[in-house]
């Protein structure tokens, strides 16, 4: 009950109306019992119009490295889908804006004590990271990410799945190698 009147009251959010392009629009999927929780960064255009989170080349980037299908990913019996920022940020100079941070201190923990069955929290990209491990992130998002066994089993850190990493991925050849394998590992677990 105390989650059907949170998602009430975020579906009816303006705190940040005024930051918005597009007005308010909450893209956020969530259960009571979700075992997985996804905290990206917020929605991109696309997903801002179609109200489906990770609806998008990241979401399939995503998906893949998780080695899941969309109808298991969308499942929120398996995971819950929480964003930074839950509405579109509008466009910035080189890509998306940073997510609102309104979102994560008046939302996110009110969320997570609803959350009964949680056991492993997908941060994905460097503002989850931040707001979640504080110091305990590394000096940067790769080597947060090159040490991501520090943080299991509570927490997996990943960069963000956008195409636009693809030079990340060529430069850090272990993530492929080492990091979305043991991830992979991981989720199916939950099967």
């Amino acid at each position: 009950m105390i989650m059907k009147s949170l998602l009430k009251s975020i579906a009816s959010c303006k705190e940040c109306t005024p930051h918005l392009p597009l007005g308010p629009n909450p893209v956020i999927r969530i259960h009571p019992d979700s075992r997985i929780i996804i905290i990206g960064q917020a929605p991109g255009i696309k997903v801002h119009n179609t109200g489906i989170p990770w609806n998008d080349k990241s979401g399939d980037n995503l998906r893949n490295w998780m080695g899941i299908s969309k109808k298991k990913f969308y499942n929120t019996l398996f995971a819950s889908i929480i964003p930074m920022g839950f509405c579109y940020p509008g466009k910035g100079t080189s890509g998306d804006l940073p997510p609102r941070k309104e979102c994560a201190p008046l939302w996110h923990s009110k969320l997570l004590k609803e959350m009964r069955s949680v056991e492993l929290i997908l941060l994905v990209g460097s503002y989850a990271q931040k707001y979640y491990l504080n110091k305990r992130m590394k000096r940067t998002l790769t080597e947060t990410v090159r040490n991501y066994e520090c943080y299991l089993p509570e927490y997996f850190v990943l960069p963000h799945p956008s195409p636009r990493n693809n030079i990340w991925m060529n430069k850090n050849p272990w993530f492929q190698k080492e990091v979305l394998p043991h991830l992979k590992r991981i989720i199916k677990e939950f099967d």
